[in-house]
Order: structure tokens, then sequence, then C-alpha cells
């Protein structure tokens, strides 16, 4: 055991480093967001992809439903486009105390394939260069893509390498606001909520490969050439749909009538006025949608602590959210009962396939280079 809770110190402790004393009764609060007043000062978006004009933008908004439209969030705003915030924190560690790291999510979108996560950076990172590519110590959060990937990420990282956790964790995939939350404890157990239910728990010793395996690399062996080290790829079974290439990006006017004075002797035949096809959709590509609201982030040492956020903000608005989006689900439909014909068509042949959504905020902490 005591080799264990050696273990446990070097697995996290070289990137986070605490120089705070406090008394148990009292949680500690290393970092608390609910994007609130001045929340742009607190937070530094990355200039990652705005070069290319694909870096997105976001908005302070509590989304298109919501139990309390006072209680914003940071929503992302732009279609196709990547996304990368983050916010410093003060340096800290979880050298015998609990780690707990907990925020809430709402996917208003219809997600085709893409996540939102939330990670943990070490403070030598240049914010404004935060980018997919930044190491970071955690990374939490969902993924989904299509009906098959529905996974909820939690990924540790220690000296340079990255370990996925080995179970299938499953994430939440409807519209309304979830709380994911993780508890570390310092005998090295874990706790995975979910809105404030257990979902998952084990010992970090055996859901992630971190200990020494039994058997060690061959030090002779080369990486072969075709060695696949991209994460993610475009799924090989999302193909254009058939006569994709065969919608014009104009037709002609439904609502369009020939004129009374209309002489086809003189005039010629007449032919409606081109308006936008609704239908033509440019240039076959994946797209990600925008839409997702990041809200209530917490990094502390007390479970109670998270629980009591998760039940007051929550639990305390999950009936009116609900309310609020079956609302916006009957406007919605209203409106699709109002649309011509041609526009019915498309709705029913919505998109099919998606690209990797990336929204990555970041916390960003010291790095220890202690042993």
């Amino acid at each position: 055991m005591a080799d264990h809770d050696a273990l446990a110190s070097k697995l996290l402790f070289p990137f986070l480093l605490l120089h705070f004393f406090f008394t148990s009764a009292f949680a500690e609060i290393i970092f608390e967001e609910s994007f609130e007043d001045e929340w742009e000062s607190r937070w530094v978006k990355s200039d990652w992809k705005k070069s290319e004009g694909k870096a997105g933008s976001f908005k302070h908004t509590a989304g298109k439903w919501s139990g309390d439209p006072d209680d914003k969030g940071l929503q992302t705003a732009t279609d196709a486009r990547h996304f990368a915030i983050s916010a410093k924190i003060p340096e800290f560690s979880n050298k015998n105390k609990t780690l707990v790291v907990q925020y809430s999510i709402k996917f208003e979108q219809d997600i085709e394939c893409g996540g939102g996560y939330i990670k943990l950076l070490s403070s030598y990172v240049n914010q404004k260069k935060f980018s997919g590519d930044t190491p970071y110590s955690l990374m939490f959060g969902p993924d989904i893509c299509g009906s098959q990937t529905k996974k909820l990420h939690l990924i540790l990282s220690y000296q340079g390498q990255n370990y996925p956790i080995k179970k299938d964790l499953q994430c939440e995939t409807d519209k309304l606001t979830h709380f994911y939350t993780f508890i570390l404890r310092p005998d090295a157990s874990y706790s995975l909520w979910v809105d404030g239910r257990e979902r998952e728990s084990g010992s970090m010793y055996t859901d992630w490969d971190i200990l020494p395996p039994r058997k060690i690399k061959d030090v002779n062996a080369k990486k072969p050439a075709d060695w696949e080290e991209r994460e993610y790829i475009e799924d090989p079974n999302d193909v254009k749909p058939k006569g994709y290439d065969s919608i014009p990006a104009e037709i002609p006017d439904p609502k369009a009538k020939e004129p009374d004075s209309w002489d086809e002797d003189e005039d010629g035949v007449w032919k409606p006025p081109k308006i936008p096809n609704p239908a033509y959709k440019g240039p076959w590509k994946r797209k990600v949608k925008a839409g997702s609201v990041f809200d209530n982030i917490l990094i502390c040492d007390d479970p109670e602590y998270a629980k009591h956020v998760i039940q007051d903000i929550w639990a305390k608005n999950k009936e009116l959210e609900k309310e609020a989006f079956e609302e916006a689900e009957k406007v919605r439909r209203a409106k699709e009962e109002e649309l011509s014909e041609p526009e019915k068509r498309v709705n029913k042949g919505e998109e099919t396939g998606g690209m990797i959504d990336i929204v990555e905020i970041g916390s960003d902490i010291e790095r220890s280079t202690e042993e």
C-alpha cells in the first residue's frame, strides 16, 4: 500500500502543485467559473486557426432554452469552426487531498460528430496558441459521433504520455444541460458523476495503464513506416448522399405567378424567377455545428460542495429547462408546418455525416519538476 501511495503522488502531482493549507471542515475552491460579469477579463481566446479563417467565436448566453435565462454560459457560436479558450487558475496540488473537477454542458445543436471537453493545462502554455495539440494533464468530457460513439473521455497524462480510462463510459445525448464530475481521492480511488449521481467508480491503478507493465518495450523496435498517429479520421462510411451533385444552386420560385399581362407571342414562354435553392449545400464537406453551452466550471477538494452546486443549479432548473425545450420544439414544428413543399422536402433530407467539433476549455495549472 505504501508503494501505491507513493505512486499516486508521482502520477498526478508532477503537474499539480499546491501551497495551500486549510481546515478540513471547509472546501478549498481552487477555481469556480459561472461566466458572470467581467468573465472576458478572466479568459483568453486562442488564435488557433485564426490565420486560416477557421477560428470560431463564442457568445455569452443561456442558450435557446434554459431554466434560468439569467444563468449564462459560454456557447460556441459559429458553424464549421474550431474553438479554444482558457483561463488561469492558482497553482495547486492534490497530494493527500481529494481533487474534484466539474462542469456543465448543453448541446443545443444536432451533433453528428463532435465533442465538448475541458482540459487542465500547464501554466507554461501560451494561451494565445492553445490548440487541439497542446499537451494537457487531464481531459474530461463527452464525445458523440453518429449512433455508435456516445462516450465520455477521461484521460490522464503522466510524464508526457496520455492514458485514457480503459472503461467504456457513456455520456448523455439529449439537448439539455448535464453536469459531469470527476473525483480523484488520495488513495487513488475515483468516482465519476453525471448530474450528481455516481455513474462509475474504481481505482487509478486498475482502470488506467499507468503502472509499469509486466512486459517492457523492445528497445530495438522501430515505428513502422505506415504507423497511424491520428486520433480522429474522417468516417469512411460517411459517403456523399446520392444525387448530391445534381442539386442546383437555384430553383424556380414556387410562389411566383405568371403576370396577367404576359403575352407568350411577344414575351416568349414565361419562366418563374430563380431563388436560392434551400436544398443546395455547396461543395460536399463534413460540417461542424456550433451550439455547445459550457458553464459552472469547478475545481475544488470537496465532493459535497460540488454536489451542492449541482443541487443549487441543475436540480432547481432541470424541469424548467425541459419545459422551455419542449416549448421551443413546438415552435420549431409549427414553423416546419408553414414551410413550402420544397422546403419540407429539404428538411426531411437533413445533412448526414460530420467533422470533429473540438471545443476545448483549458484551465492553466503549474507543472512541477518533482519526481
